[in-house]
């Protein structure tokens, strides 16, 4: 059952993948040679594993011929759902962050919110080498060289409107005013801050997203965003813009109006665009995780309760219901259940209807935050969040890890999960015993995830166990690529602790 092509491959890889990363070979049980990847080449930081279900939650670990013969699941390794050999990794900024959201335009730059609080305002950082320099690009104001153009910001964002290759920054102010500024130039240059007020305060946990459309009276899309008002009866509210971000609509309610006054939430997840249209956005129903859609750029939205069966968290994060629009078109959705594991679930007609709930998170993981996914082409996905499976321990480790769980074929009927951890045990991203389940660090209330270019995925993170909240970057050092064909992604360097600069 091997493929001969990904062997190669991997045995090219291997002498600089192995070593510090790869698990000890008098660890590994000699098994059937039925998986693909030699077991003992396998990193401590990777897995291999089916996902768990309503019925059974548990991880299948993949690799492990009889937990899949017991499970009596039909092992599936061949087609998109092949193995790929994986491991990842992570790079520090050298800036501090606070609830980190990143972008990635078609150049390959990557974009970061570095955090600065009362006075200096939201600073984007840059990288154009894959994360391995950083450098502040503002926006700079007018003043100083060092301040931003908007001189505080509560919550920090940052999106990559796709279709425009722009990168968009949203802070909001004292709970009570927004700012969205945008660049054409990979950061060189940026617009002036135009205003986006609303008439309900609160004015919190903004988030923005574009479509095209054929309402847009400057360019060829519409921007979407909606902002939380504090009030579950009053729900989240919306606006758009036909004016290129430039001018907004008064916001209005972000869910159907028969549902006036009986809302469970107020709270959502990120706003996601697909290229039909639709936008989605993540954000609890009184039954349970769900996805709000709108038709006509956010004017009007519907409400689609994704399970009733697999609940959600009641932590800090019980808001975050993180939505992903792949290039097919199909929508996906992750959250925390009340086990505080991560689920998942798709759908492939736009939210009318929604798959059976998995549980992605890899064998040994049992307790998990801060949700966010990407998705790349149909059926492609990587799912962010971080996870604990012992309190840290300075003899053994432990602690919160940042992980990315990949589907290649997520539609399959049982599709190969490969996870992978960004960081070593003995180097942890938190230690606090409920840091998935309250904000900790520069975690904030949420974290992000996207895909660039060629494939490979990008997860924003803080390291919080010196205190110092550093920005850093996850992403695999190599792995399957998510968009075009699926192929092994070239080599990065390895990264990890000795990266960090704060």
């Amino acid at each position: 059952m091997r493929n001969s092509s990904i062997l190669i491959v991997f045995l090219l890889i291997m002498p600089t993948l192995t070593g510090c990363l790869t698990k000890d070979k008098n660890m590994v049980e000699e098994m059937d040679n039925h998986f693909p990847i030699e077991l003992d080449m396998i990193p401590i930081t990777t897995w291999y594993h089916y996902p768990g279900n309503p019925t059974s939650p548990s991880a299948i670990d993949a690799t492990d011929y009889m937990a899949v013969l017991n499970a009596n699941i039909t092992e599936n390794i061949t087609g998109d759902n092949i193995p790929f050999y994986s491991v990842g990794t992570y790079y520090g900024t050298g800036w501090d962050t606070f609830e980190p959201t990143l972008g990635i335009t078609s150049s390959g730059a990557i974009f970061f919110t570095n955090y600065n609080g009362l006075g200096d305002g939201t600073h984007i950082i840059r990288s154009m080498d894959q994360g391995q320099t950083w450098e502040d690009v503002g926006p700079f104001g007018q003043i100083d060289d060092d301040s931003g153009q908007t001189p505080n910001s509560n919550d920090p964002y940052l999106y990559v409107d796709k279709f425009n290759d722009r990168l968009v920054k949203f802070d909001m102010h004292a709970l009570a005013a927004m700012f969205v500024e945008y660049s054409d130039d990979d950061g060189e240059s940026w617009s002036i801050p135009y205003p986006v007020e609303g008439y309900l305060a609160p004015q919190d946990h903004q988030s923005i997203a574009s479509v095209p459309s054929d309402d847009a009276i400057i360019g060829d899309i519409v921007y979407v965003y909606c902002i939380n008002t504090g009030s579950a009866a009053a729900g989240p509210q919306c606006s758009r813009s036909i004016t290129g971000g430039q001018t907004w609509d008064i916001q209005r309610l972000g869910y159907p109006t028969e549902s006036f006054g009986n809302q469970c939430s107020g709270l959502h997840g990120h706003l996601a665009g697909g290229s039909d249209g639709a936008i989605y956005r993540g954000n609890p129903s009184c039954e349970g995780p769900a996805v709000y859609r709108s038709l006509d750029a956010g004017y009007t939205w519907s409400e689609h309760t994704i399970t009733t069966v697999i609940g959600m968290q009641q932590g800090w994060h019980s808001h975050e219901v993180a939505t992903a629009v792949d290039e097919g078109g199909n929508v996906h959705a992750t959250w925390i259940s009340d086990d505080q594991m991560p689920w998942y679930a798709y759908s492939r007609d736009q939210g009318e209807s929604w798959s059976s709930p998995m549980m992605v998170a890899p064998p040994g993981v049992n307790e998990s935050g801060f949700p966010t996914i990407f998705a790349g082409d149909s059926g492609r996905v990587v799912i962010g969040y971080i996870g604990e499976s012992n309190d840290w321990n300075e003899s053994s480790g432990g602690g919160w890890s940042g992980y990315m769980s990949i589907m290649t074929s997520a539609f399959a009927e049982n599709p190969l999960i490969t996870s992978v951890a960004v960081n070593l045990p003995t180097d942890p991203l938190d230690i606090l015993p409920d840091c998935g389940n309250i904000r900790c660090g520069g975690f904030g209330d949420f974290i992000d995830i996207e895909i660039d270019d060629e494939g490979r995925p990008w997860i924003a993170l803080a390291h919080n166990a010196a205190g110092n909240d550093e920005a850093i970057i996850g992403t695999l050092m190599t792995g399957p690529s998510l968009y075009g064909p699926i192929l092994q992604l070239p080599t990065l360097e390895e990264g990890g602790n000795l990266t960090l600069k704060l």
